[in-house]
């Protein structure tokens, strides 16, 4: 199917990103698996492809390009093989990068935003701690008024992206009873410490992070947004990164359909062509019309999150959706190689374990469905 939503300009882009990360990505993420993390150098390298923060505002050295560059970078990235880069930069640059222009005051804006689109900072979004991961209102970190603007943040942090490299981290804290503000947290500052990087079953080269808050002094102009109103905020801008998460988990199982088209044509069973059987054929069929339908959906909504009209409830229905019916066609790809869709070297096998998480992060599948539930009964 054709995609309609792209110009002359956003197709050279994608030209551009997609041999960046055949020439600078793909070779490389076996290695930054074994790692655990990607070097610093390779984000320096994307800022110098435009591919971090593309919308981020031209007066603050962003290309001030619109969301469909975004939704390219991680296309290409999941394509190729590198969704553990896409998942860091859906942190950096659609989140965060979200947080600060649209929040932020103009001394964040021009303190942080140069560097993360260049990549000398690279940029967290700490939400998820031990005991509070969907559930956000069960946040404990802390940061206590010490009167004159100042404030000490205490508390951990758990499952952070870009958590080891990060420079900064946007930090939900709560600061009153039921009252959460978020925090522009300079990673060099006195009691600020990260943890392991957190062995994980996908996503193997983005590291991911333990951090720890021990009487973080920041003050009141380290505020992204409003005393108290961190929680509106988040909620506010959750449709963006659910949607990246989204236009990722679709690109993935795109990717795992060619890889799985090309194999049965060259896999030989019983004297046959394993495409030859009627029975591959219609698992094909099934898994081709469901991307058809699903690649048509998501570039609807790429266009209303591009046209800043992506809401909430439409956000939660995607992310629900796309990434079941993603995930189901990644597993019924990696059951058409047999034996060796079960081996590491395989290309299909990271997909599988890469992708296994869409359905978790972002807010779970499970809250999405409450999501969507709650507004068909109000």
């Amino acid at each position: 199917m054709k995609r309609r939503i792209f110009s002359d300009e956003h197709h050279e882009f994608r030209t551009s990103v997609r041999r960046f990360v055949a020439r600078e990505v793909a070779p490389h993420v076996a290695e930054w698996e074994r790692a655990g993390v990607m070097p610093r150098e390779i984000w320096l390298q994307a800022g110098s492809m435009g591919m971090l923060c593309p919308d981020v505002p031209e007066h603050y050295g962003g290309p001030g390009a619109d969301f469909l560059f975004n939704a390219i970078v991680h296309e290409e990235l999941a394509k190729g093989g590198a969704v553990s880069l896409s998942a860091c930069l859906i942190a950096h640059s659609d989140i965060v990068a979200g947080y600060l222009v649209k929040l932020a005051s103009e001394a964040l804006k021009s303190r942080w935003l140069p560097g993360m689109v260049t990549g000398q900072v690279i940029a967290a979004i700490g939400m998820s701690e031990p005991d509070a991961g969907s559930d956000l209102k069960a946040i404990r970190t802390t940061a206590r008024s010490q009167g004159d603007g100042r404030y000490t943040i205490s508390g951990q942090k758990t499952f952070i992206t870009n958590g080891f490299n990060a420079d900064l981290v946007v930090t939900a804290c709560k600061t009153g009873q039921k009252e959460l503000s978020l925090f522009a947290v300079d990673t060099t500052l006195p009691g600020f410490r990260c943890g392991r990087l957190l062995d994980k079953i996908g996503q193997r080269a983005g590291d991911t992070a333990e951090l720890f808050f021990d009487d973080v002094a920041v003050t009141e102009a380290d505020i992204v947004g409003t005393v108290g109103g961190g929680f509106t905020d988040m909620m506010a801008l959750m449709p963006r990164e659910r949607l990246a998460i989204v236009v990722t988990a679709l690109a993935e199982a795109e990717a795992a359909f060619d890889l799985a088209l090309d194999y049965v044509k060259e896999r030989t069973a019983f004297g046959r062509r394993i495409v030859d059987f009627q029975a591959i054929r219609f698992k094909l069929a099934e898994i081709a019309a469901a991307l058809e339908v699903a690649r048509a959906y998501v570039d609807r909504c790429i266009e209303e999150e591009a046209a800043d009209s992506f809401d909430i409830a439409s956000a939660a229905i995607s992310k629900f959706w796309v990434t079941e019916t993603a995930f189901k066609a990644i597993d019924d790809c990696l059951q058409l190689f047999g034996g060796y869709g079960y081996m590491r070297e395989y290309p299909i096998s990271r997909l599988w374990t890469d992708s296994r998480v869409h359905r978790i992060y972002g807010g779970t599948n499970e809250i999405m469905k409450e999501i969507i539930g709650r507004r068909l009964a109000s």
